[in-house]
Formats: C-alpha cells, sequence, structure tokens
C-alpha cells in the first residue's frame, strides 16, 4: 500500500511539473491535482486532459460557472477548485432525466454537500431554460451536447430556447464553453442518440444563432485515427474519440 501511495504521490507530482512546464496557471495544476479528487475520475485524466480544456475554456479565480449536466462530476469538482472560494459552481441537472435515471442528480448532490467544495450548488431545472440565482462568467457543457438532442433522456428541448437562455444568463462578455465527440462531418444530429456523437458544424450554427460569437476552437483533444463511425462507448473507441471544443462569446455590447 505504501509503494502505490508512493507511485501516486510521484505520479501527481509529475503532472504538476509538465502542466506548470507547458504554461498551465497553478491554480489549474493545483485543481487537477486535488488529493479530494477520486480515483476514479483521476484515472481518466489522461484521455481527458482538463488541466489544457480549463486553460483554454479561460475558467479563473473569482469567476462564476453554470455547468449544464454534471453527471458524475468530473468537471464539477475541479471547477470548484479552479474558481476558488471567491467563484462559485452551480452544477444544473435536467429534472426530465431523472425519470429514465433517477439517481442522475446523485453525484452532484453529494458535491455540494461536501465541505471540500462548499462553493458548489446544485440546481435540478427544465432542460429547455437555463436559470441560476445570478448571472454567470462561464456556462459550460462537456460531451453532453449531443445528449440534449436524445428524447428519451431530456425530452430533446428546444436548442434555440435553451441557447438564448445561456445567452441571457451570461455576463456581458461571458463564455460558451462545449466539448463533445465528433460525429461525421454533415451528420448533424444523425449520430446523437445511436453514437452519442454529434457533428460539430451543427453546435456552430446552433450556437452562434443565439447571439454568440466563435472565438476559438482547440485541437487538443482531436484524434484522428477515430473514423467517427462507432458508439463511444464500445470498448474499442471509449476514451480515445476525436471530440472538439468550442469557446464561445457573448458580445460586451
Amino acid at each position: 500500500m505504501r509503494k502505490w501511495h508512493f507511485v501516486l504521490a510521484a505520479a501527481v507530482f509529475a503532472f504538476v511539473a509538465s502542466a506548470q512546464a507547458a504554461g498551465v496557471p497553478k491554480y489549474i495544476s493545483d485543481a487537477v491535482a486535488d488529493k479530494a479528487r477520486p480515483e476514479k475520475d483521476t484515472a481518466r485524466d489522461a484521455n481527458r486532459k482538463p488541466a489544457e480544456t480549463i486553460q483554454f475554456a479561460g475558467v479563473k479565480p473569482g469567476m462564476v460557472v453554470a455547468e449544464l449536466v454534471p453527471g458524475g462530476g468530473y468537471y464539477t469538482r475541479i471547477l470548484a477548485k479552479v474558481v476558488g472560494p471567491k467563484g462559485h459552481v452551480y452544477a444544473l441537472t435536467a429534472n426530465e432525466v431523472l425519470k429514465p435515471i433517477p439517481k442522475a442528480a446523485d453525484a452532484a448532490n453529494a458535491i455540494a454537500k461536501d465541505l471540500a467544495y462548499g462553493n458548489v450548488s446544485s440546481i435540478i431545472e427544465p432542460a429547455d431554460v437555463l436559470k441560476v440565482p445570478e448571472r454567470v462568467d462561464v456556462v459550460w457543457t462537456t460531451q453532453n451536447y449531443h445528449d440534449l438532442k436524445i428524447e428519451k433522456y431530456f425530452g430533446k428541448p428546444d436548442m434555440a430556447t435553451l441557447n438564448r437562455s445561456i445567452y441571457r444568463a451570461l455576463k456581458p462578455g461571458g463564455i460558451y464553453f462545449v466539448l463533445d465527440h465528433s460525429a461525421q462531418a454533415g451528420s448533424g444530429e444523425r449520430d446523437t442518440e445511436k453514437l452519442h456523437r454529434i457533428d460539430e458544424e451543427m453546435v456552430k450554427k446552433e450556437v452562434l444563432a443565439a447571439g454568440f460569437k466563435l472565438e476559438a476552437e482547440s485541437d487538443a483533444l482531436r484524434d484522428p485515427s477515430d473514423k467517427r463511425d462507432v458508439n463511444i462507448f464500445e470498448a474499442s473507441i471509449r476514451g480515445k474519440t476525436d471530440q472538439f471544443m468550442l469557446r464561445f462569446r457573448k458580445p460586451r455590447k
């Protein structure tokens, strides 16, 4: 057991050192290296690249973040540590998903009750309109924009209405960050339920229609070996999908 702890500590130290060498701010590398994170999450870091992802998204200490569909809380914990005690994270679970998945909000609820994450609130609300107690700096959604297209889970909300509500919830100059599994070009929402993927051009079109500006795209999670024709949960591709990252900005005026 002691040997395992030594190996784990050495791996964490190596991650922090390499992240800082790569220009990742210390507040991000420290959040990823947080010892309160469960092992099931840290085991996924090599594939999910949370430090690079958060740096690209532009999340910083003191910010208020609304996280859509927090799932198991992989990013909820990291975001909470990045924004720190002067910031806040609203973990938003759609009430529609509680019927097919009754425990969908359990992870977010547990994190919100954990003293290590006192700046997290778990909120359950309708999928089609984002409502938060205050204007936020960032609306964050990772690997689940496509899920909102699946009727049996979310009732297939009107994305135009949802994206407009996200626009209203953001402060002027606020960020809308979307990361998801890539579908084949031109496929639209064809593969959202069958393969759990979405065509990034459809995402761009829908978000831009709400008034956002596309500020940047990242290739950090790209994988050209993924043909984008297999369900993301298949053993052959799980954790190795081609993924896109998009950072949209709400104009300041």
